[in-house]
């Protein structure tokens, strides 16, 4: 192949690929335009008697928390006040090595309680179970460290009730969260999971684990992450989900049948992914059975959660968030065009594989070699404005869509000021930070290759978008 071939080759690849990758979310933009459309329509009903109120069923919220002293008190008063029938809040105490445990047992009068454990999941050891004297439906679970997935496990073993619910310890819940985040399993009994909307609380205020007051963060990688987490929900998720398509359900609140769960062996503790990883082998798992079921994204119940300000801190989430999602699927070849696979094997996996694993290899070296070939007179710059359409100019489209969707849907973001800011964020994170976010998850990428780093690490937590927390019931 000549040399002014192989230049033609490699543009047309970049150009196809980056149509493909925005071509696809912009399907999935459709998909979950259409479900907001049809979720609108039925939203009148929600004003009407339900005849299953107060039929909910029982949920174990499960609460991970390692080094959490900064948040976690204003976390449980929030899931203490959640309007749901009957719920229980187990916080697994990770072997935290600041006050965590102290300042739960100070806030909600905690005092050992002799119970039986029954570990139907391996976990470390558990050193003691408390339970509080002001809210009878709250216990802590204080084990040995063993990471994240280890402490939903330990969870899962101590609790009560036939849902089980994973919240980050750094996390607020509205107060009808739980309540519509678990509607699907009452109308469809093949429901597995669920899971609802995550914003960011950066810039926000919260009193006595109430969510008083929506803010934008001033902090401009917190702000970044605000349009970013519009754009994954909103079309990302919930246009897989209207096609039972949904690989991801956030690990920051998500609400799992507890047999099911069982079943499929917990969440795996050699995974950083361990969300991830759990809903891919559940899928895997059911289509291998042929067991009908299904997997939902419920947009409207939202959580919300301190999102890191400082570029190391988001460096290190992404980077860890890439690897997660290669553990996830490498662990879980058996799901990709299986004979049985449906739509999550023969396209939620695929495209997860070539536009979100694979994909910031492609990306960066696209970036690269157009710019390189237009500086050396390679390309026209006829192909050089196309490329920098597609890439560019159809991500700040996407991110706009997602904006759209967000305030056609919820108005979360009521001041016109906060929307100007939120359209400024929708240009600005297209010049540079997609990239840069690219750059980390490719990082992540090769640390997954080189088997380097295998813990979840320290994220750094400031929580002063928490007012002061009232003491007692």
């Amino acid at each position: 192949m000549t040399h002014h071939l192989l230049i033609q080759f490699v543009t047309w690849f970049v150009l196809c690929y980056f149509i493909l990758l925005n071509g696809g979310y912009l399907v999935l933009n459709m998909l979950s335009l259409r479900t907001l459309h049809r979720k609108g329509q039925e939203e009148m009903l929600d004003d009407l008697p339900r005849a299953y109120s107060g039929l909910e069923p029982p949920v174990s919220i499960l609460v991970p928390a390692y080094n959490e002293e900064a948040t976690i008190a204003a976390s449980v008063r929030s899931m203490l006040q959640l309007t749901y029938s009957e719920y229980e809040v187990l916080v697994v105490n990770d072997g935290s090595k600041d006050g965590t445990l102290e300042v739960l047992k100070c806030e909600f009068g905690l005092l050992p309680f002799p119970e039986a454990y029954r570990r139907q999941i391996k976990t470390k050891e558990i050193r003691q179970i408390y339970r509080s004297t002001r809210f009878p439906n709250l216990r802590v679970i204080d084990k040995e460290n063993g990471g994240k997935a280890d402490s939903l496990n330990a969870g899962i073993n101590a609790s009560r009730y036939p849902l089980v619910c994973g919240v980050d310890a750094d996390s607020i819940l509205q107060r009808d969260s739980l309540e519509k985040v678990t509607e699907p399993f009452l109308r469809d009994p093949t429901v597995v999971a669920t899971g609802g909307t995550i914003r960011v609380a950066n810039g926000c205020e919260v009193t006595g684990g109430f969510l008083t007051k929506v803010g934008l963060p001033k902090n401009v990688w917190a702000l970044f992450q605000v349009v970013e987490y519009l754009r994954a929900f909103l079309f990302g998720r919930l246009g897989w989900s209207s096609v039972n398509g949904m690989l991801i359900i956030s690990g920051a609140f998500g609400v799992f049948r507890k047999d099911t769960v069982i079943m499929a062996g917990g969440y795996r503790p050699d995974t950083i992914g361990e969300d991830m990883e759990l809903i891919v082998r559940m899928h895997r798992l059911l289509r291998a059975k042929r067991q009908p079921y299904k997997v939902e994204f419920v947009p409207d119940p939202v959580c919300w959660t301190e999102a890191p300000e400082d570029y190391k801190t988001l460096k290190n989430q992404r980077i860890r968030w890439q690897r997660g999602l290669a553990e996830s699927l490498n662990a879980n070849w058996g799901l990709m065009f299986s004979r049985n696979g449906g739509v999550p094997g023969w396209l939620a996996f695929p495209f997860m594989l070539l536009f979100e694993w694979l994909g910031p290899l492609v990306e960066v070296g696209g970036y690269i070699f157009m710019v390189w070939s237009f500086l050396m007179g390679e390309i026209s710059w006829q192909a050089f404005t196309t490329f920098m359409f597609v890439a560019i100019g159809l991500g700040i489209l996407l991110s706009a869509s997602g904006l759209l969707l967000e305030e056609m849907s919820f108005h979360i973001y009521p001041r016109g000021k906060q929307l100007l800011a939120l359209a400024a964020v929708v240009l600005l994170e297209n010049l540079g930070y997609r990239q840069l976010n690219t750059m980390w998850r490719l990082i992540g990428l090769w640390r997954w290759v080189m088997q380097k780093e295998s813990t979840w690490g320290t994220m750094k937590r400031k929580g002063d978008w928490q007012a002061s927390t009232p003491k007692g019931p």
